[in-house]
């Protein structure tokens, strides 16, 4: 990668961790904070509270991600990224879950994840271009487990409306980010415009988005469990989950960086693909009859993230690659819609399937999606091996 990719990669990564901050923090200690609060008996406006961030992002990132195709990328980030920290300001002078929740639902309003991929696909070579979508599933990662640790700490000492007025300044820092660190992507010359029906009737941007969905829904709902798992069978209480979390993550990451590096240099992604959404059916058939294993539950989680990761960091990079160039913020728009999505049902199902149904039918029907995803995503063509010398698109 060169300079410019480097740059516009790693600028654009942080804005996506702290979007996924704003999202995570708040995971851990909310429930308890709600319990201080006027209506924080009604647990169905917490649960509401809480998910509304991505119920938002799914409503908006279609339009922003047609925004930025029609009126420049860093212009529509910006935009979301003012929404966010008026989110965050309102949720932060909130005394009630209902002001919190609009406060959330306006941060989600900012849906900029669609304009961010689509603006990293135009400032990369295609050879390089999933190593910079590397960036961007490593930041996600690593947010999710520093939010681990972070979170309770950050409530003790700034409270919850502390917390909010943090994610407002860095969202600020972020803007100044986008306008004067990351640099402009190439213009390109779009011949006509592309109807968003075809982006929405391309069988192979049909997988991908299927895939998405699967992967997030199945992280959500795992996760559901799995600190419980961790405190019952492990015998590691919940403020010290952080040990395991952070190892996993970032070894996790480090581990997926071969697959990725060898799946681009010989033509081999959809192998590496493949591989990533089978290992991720073996984790959950695992975590359904080993759970109760404290080494294999660790070593699980760790099978979890490296799965996550390739997949994470290979899919928009697909997507991007399959997209009609003219509609690549509408069709990365999309697949961001179904993320968001996944996050809201996985946590949904999975709380809804822990409660009447066991923990371990959670697992049991993760695989299921997943095995329905391998066998949808087998079907995907052979990708040509790229060219070395491809210019920045």
């Amino acid at each position: 990668m060169n300079r410019h990719e480097i740059l516009t990669s790693s600028s654009l990564a942080s804005i996506f961790a702290l979007r996924m901050l704003g999202l995570f923090l708040i995971l851990p200690i909310f429930a308890l904070h709600a319990k201080t609060l006027p209506d924080g008996g009604n647990l169905t406006l917490v649960g509401l509270a809480m998910g509304i961030y991505g119920l938002s992002q799914a409503f908006a990132q279609i339009p922003f991600g047609i925004a930025s195709d029609k009126f420049g990328r860093k212009r529509i980030i910006v935009i979301g990224l003012i929404l966010f920290a008026l989110g965050a300001l309102i949720a932060a002078a909130s005394h009630t879950v209902m002001g919190i929740l609009i406060g959330r639902a306006v941060q989600g309003a900012g849906a900029i994840s669609a304009a961010l991929t689509a603006l990293i696909a135009d400032s990369t070579r295609e050879q390089h271009r999933t190593k910079a979508m590397a960036m961007v599933g490593g930041s996600i990662g690593i947010t999710f487990a520093l939010s681990l640790v972070i979170a309770p700490v950050l409530y003790q000492s700034i409270g919850m409306s502390g917390i909010f007025l943090l994610t407002a300044v860095l969202a600020v820092v972020a803007i100044g980010v986008v306008i004067w660190v990351t640099p402009a992507a190439p213009s390109i010359a779009h011949a006509e415009k592309i109807p968003l029906s075809v982006v929405l009737k391309n069988p192979e941007l049909m997988r991908l988005n299927l895939g998405v969905f699967v992967l997030h829904l199945s992280q959500v709902a795992m996760f559901v469990v799995v600190p419980s798992a961790l405190v019952q069978y492990a015998d590691i209480p919940l403020a010290s989950h952080w040990k395991v979390y952070l190892p996993v993550v970032f070894g996790s990451f480090i581990a997926m960086l071969p697959a990725i590096f060898i799946g681009e240099k010989q033509g081999k992604m959809k192998q590496v693909f493949i591989f990533a959404i089978a290992l991720l059916l073996l984790v959950q058939l695992g975590f359904w009859q080993f759970m109760d294993s404290p080494a294999i539950l660790i070593g699980l989680l760790f099978a979890f993230f490296l799965a996550f990761n390739i997949l994470e960091a290979s899919q928009p990079s697909l997507v991007s690659r399959m997209a009609p160039p003219a509609a690549k913020g509408a069709a990365l728009g999309v697949y961001n819609t179904l993320q968001a999505l996944g996050l809201a049902c996985g946590g949904l199902l999975g709380g809804w399937l822990n409660q009447y149904a066991g923990a371990s039918t959670v697992f049991i029907v993760s695989a299921a999606l997943s095995l329905f995803w391998l066998i949808i995503a087998g079907k995907m063509p052979e990708l040509p091996r790229r060219a070395k010398t491809a210019a920045v698109e």
